[in-house]
């Protein structure tokens, strides 16, 4: 019985990836998860008590995986200029991942405010990861400096997701270049 519910909250929390990231969060409504699934609309009520407990979900899940990611992307770098170019670049490859866009749908979404601040608290260890690089290049603020860069991929990422008529490798490019040499060309 707790194999099979764990399987169904899996199927609900993967038709959830797939919904939002179709149509963003409007798409995401308990009957729509229920047709995906195959389950009865009440059914899902039994998993996920809102919509905004089903994206809560999904942030944990899939955070970690794709903060994992780019960690490992910086890892394989030594130069804190490498790092920093890595943690930039693996964001936004990430973006037409569903994780991703999952996470991204977060924020436009009605979560309460514990979810929310769970949710930046999350975030706030991505930003974390970069700290070190950024005191290795000799930022005086690197708390601060790692901030205002995850501000550059976060501009980068929404550029991406409005399907700009620029392409989205020039974004990344356009990113990379603001991250390590700042205004100057």
């Amino acid at each position: 019985m707790a194999e099979h519910r764990s399987m169904q909250r899996a199927a609900l929390l993967d038709a959830a990836r797939s919904l939002l990231s179709e149509g963003g969060t409007e798409a995401l409504t308990f009957p729509a998860l229920a047709e995906r699934t195959g389950l009865a609309r009440s059914s899902v009520y039994e998993y996920f008590r809102s919509r905004a407990a089903v994206v809560e979900e999904l942030c944990e899940v899939d955070f970690p995986v794709w903060a994992a990611e780019v960690e490992a992307a910086m890892a394989a770098v030594e130069r804190p200029e490498g790092k920093v170019e890595a943690y930039v670049r693996k964001q936004l490859e990430l973006v037409g991942d569903r994780r991703h866009r999952a996470v991204v749908a977060i924020s436009a979404s009605e979560l309460d405010a514990g979810a929310r601040e769970n949710i930046r608290a999350a975030h706030g260890g991505l930003v974390a990861m970069i700290v070190e690089a950024l005191a290795d290049l000799g930022q005086a603020e690197p708390r601060l400096g790692a901030m205002l860069l995850q501000g550059v991929v976060d501009a980068a990422v929404r550029r991406i997701e409005l399907a700009a008529a620029e392409d989205p490798s020039a974004i990344a490019e356009a990113a990379v270049a603001m991250a390590l040499r700042g205004v100057r060309g």
